[in-house]
């Protein structure tokens, strides 16, 4: 796992105390009889796991305390965790971007954090050795193009960027002969930010995913959307509209350093299917994690600062 900046425990921080922490202590009241596991249902829904997942989980767990006669508290959170663990899977791993040209689409509703996700996304190719591109295809907002630039200028790299108003097609086309005729390692596409329930908008992405794989019949190797983890369970809906759109590959949740509703990322895996590759552990552009499934669910529970 590559990260950089705070580490992904320290972003679980308010999530651990508020909801997962507190489940030790729900188990240490004696015998598990139904109103503990109800009180663990309401603990897991209230970390944004989900309904659906969250009652699979209980009933899962409860049914091998049971068939196990667990005694101890230790035992029903290792069980626990373990499912958690199970739902996650080894999916969420990040894919090698290898040798040649690595093209990554991003996507998002406005205010989700997809111009800083993105260049945390290009500060942790850097990081890898990789040279960097960046494509303002979001014409859409005038703003857009000048705050990738800033963000590219920390980075040290070049925007390929249209007039406001352009046609984000275009944009991406030149961006991908500027990408090959610079050695470019990984270009890294903006789009503009907008509602799910955008048909116009949501089109124009159909549209710029086409103009990608017609010039690179494999790409974009990576469709990758920002959800705001505050949004808690309103992400499950943007995930589903983004996913029917472009084939959403992977998530990129963001802010998550900021919120008590780490338990988004079950629902999303469980009931989306869509792996989670990315969090954004803090405000810095290093402030990146490559998602890993173990440690996630380790701080879920404890981190070595916790008192």
């Amino acid at each position: 796992m590559f990260g950089g900046g705070k580490e992904l425990e320290e972003s679980l921080t308010r999530t651990r105390r508020s909801f997962f922490g507190r489940i030790g202590e729900l188990l240490t009241g004696g015998e598990l009889d139904d109103s503990v596991w109800d009180d663990l249902e309401e603990l897991l829904i209230k970390a944004d796991v989900g309904v659906n997942t969250t009652v699979e989980l209980v009933q899962a767990v409860r049914s091998q305390a049971a068939a196990r006669g667990f005694t101890s508290p230790t035992q029903v959170e290792e069980a626990l965790q373990s499912r958690l663990l199970s739902v996650l899977g080894a999916a969420s791993d990040v894919p090698d971007p290898g040798e040649g040209l690595w093209v990554i689409l991003v996507v998002g509703v406005n205010g989700s954090g997809k111009t800083t996700s993105i260049a945390k996304l290009g500060s942790l190719h850097q990081r890898r050795g990789r040279k960097v591109l960046l494509a303002a295809a979001d014409t859409f907002r005038a703003a857009a193009a000048d705050q990738l630039k800033v963000w590219a200028t920390r980075l040290g790299t070049d925007v390929v960027a249209h007039q406001p108003g352009s046609d984000p097609g275009a944009v991406v086309y030149d961006a991908l002969e500027a990408a090959r005729a610079r050695g470019v390692d990984t270009l890294i596409v903006d789009t503009a930010g907008r509602l799910h329930t955008q048909y116009n908008l949501m089109q124009e992405l159909r549209k710029i995913h086409r103009v990608v794989k017609k010039q690179m019949e494999e790409a974009p190797h990576e469709t990758v959307l920002v959800l705001d983890a505050s949004t808690g369970q309103n992400a499950l809906s943007q995930a589903e509209y983004f996913k029917e759109a472009v084939d959403v590959n992977g998530v990129f949740l963001a802010k998550l350093d900021g919120t008590a509703k780490g338990g988004i990322v079950f629902a999303i895996a469980s009931e989306l299917n869509i792996p989670i590759r990315y969090v954004g552990t803090g405000e810095g552009i290093d402030d990146i994690a490559e998602f890993d499934p173990e440690r996630y669910v380790a701080g879920l529970f404890k981190d070595s600062s916790d008192n």
